[in-house]
């Protein structure tokens, strides 16, 4: 059988070597579907080619052509163009293949917010490439054809002229990836919205700076990549606002609930010596401090004990957004046991 089946139990641990089988045996299937797309699409490389390069035809004055200036060039170059062309054709398989060997190891929530991400991401892909083919290329062809001095026959070579549409393609495809870019930042909490917005002079002149690198060099290329780059990271922004004010985020500075009137218990918490997820619930339900541990005021304010007991309060408001954050910071920080129990409680929240 080619794929070798995960366990039952998503949550079993798997050797290395079972891991590495499950990678080459996706890997053989992505190279099986792309060679499927090689040999559907093959005997039809010339017209592939001849759709591709409309759009420079199209600008040519009467009665000139495309040439090709190497010997194996009018089959190496079609050819070329139909391998290119069922990679892209079999990207949404390719990117199944490869969430299906990630997805075991991530949590519910995480597969939630990452399935949306990915469908987005294609699309936004193949909207880039026909935003490039339908509107750029014939700007952009448009001029080279209206600028070529007289007594210059423009004769494009066919190689020539495929690594540039590759190229442009791929830049545009990229380009149109920043709204995805702009959320993953936003939602993980490397950036907030404030600051992105602060700091769009800067990433304007970014855009254009990265459209000189991406782009031929003509000053109509860098700006037609350039424009959309920053229009793009606007929607991006609109999104993650939108997104963060659905899920009624606010994260305080200091994540703690408001001083009671009168002096009261401090809200109890279980016992970082805790590693299994039975002692964890045990510890929830027993509802006290464990006479040794440390209250959580004299702890260090960034100390990763202080962090689970700040998350358990924040659980207890029903804050399960910075529950998370900081549950993730001590997976970071924490040392073995202290990072059990937050797995602990991260799948205690998945189960709610």
């Amino acid at each position: 059988m080619l794929f070798s089946k995960l366990p039952d139990n998503p949550g079993a641990e798997q050797s290395f070597i079972s891991h590495f089988i499950e990678l080459r045996d996706r890997i053989i299937a992505m190279l099986i579907a792309i060679g499927i797309f090689i040999l559907v699409l093959f005997p039809f490389a010339n017209d592939i080619y001849s759709f591709v390069a409309e759009p420079l035809l199209a600008q040519l004055p009467t009665g000139s052509t495309m040439i090709a200036t190497q010997v194996i060039s009018p089959f190496l170059t079609p050819f070329k163009l139909a391998m290119v062309a069922a990679i892209f054709l079999a990207m949404p398989y390719l990117l199944y293949q490869l969430w299906e060997f990630v997805s075991p190891g991530l949590y519910k929530h995480e597969k939630r917010f990452a399935v949306p991400l990915l469908a987005s991401s294609i699309a936004l892909f193949y909207l880039g490439v026909a935003f490039a083919y339908y509107l750029v290329f014939p700007i952009i062809f448009g001029f080279m054809a209206a600028t070529t001095p007289d007594g210059v026959a423009m004769m494009t070579d066919i190689a020539a002229y495929l690594d540039f549409v590759l190229t442009l393609f791929f830049a545009f495809g990229l380009a149109f990836e920043i709204p995805v870019a702009t959320i993953l930042l936003v939602v993980v909490g490397a950036v907030t919205i404030e600051s992105l917005v602060d700091k769009r002079p800067y990433i304007i002149v970014g855009a254009f700076i990265v459209g000189m690198f991406l782009t031929p060099p003509d000053v109509f290329s860098q700006t037609m990549l350039a424009v959309p780059m920053w229009l793009l990271f606007e929607l991006g922004i609109v999104f993650a606002r939108l997104m963060v004010q659905q899920r009624d985020v606010i994260t305080p500075q200091t994540p703690v609930p408001p001083r009671p009137t009168a002096p009261q218990p401090l809200p109890r918490a279980p016992s970082l010596t805790k590693t299994s997820r039975a002692d964890v619930l045990a510890a929830d339900e027993a509802d006290h401090l464990a006479p040794t541990q440390t209250p959580i005021t004299e702890l260090p304010v960034n100390s990763v004990e202080a962090k689970l007991l700040r998350a358990q309060r924040l659980r207890e408001l029903n804050n399960l957004f910075a529950t998370r954050q900081i549950l993730y910071e001590v997976l970071e920080e924490g040392d073995a046991d202290q990072r059990a129990v937050a797995r602990n409680i991260l799948a205690q929240l998945d189960d709610d």
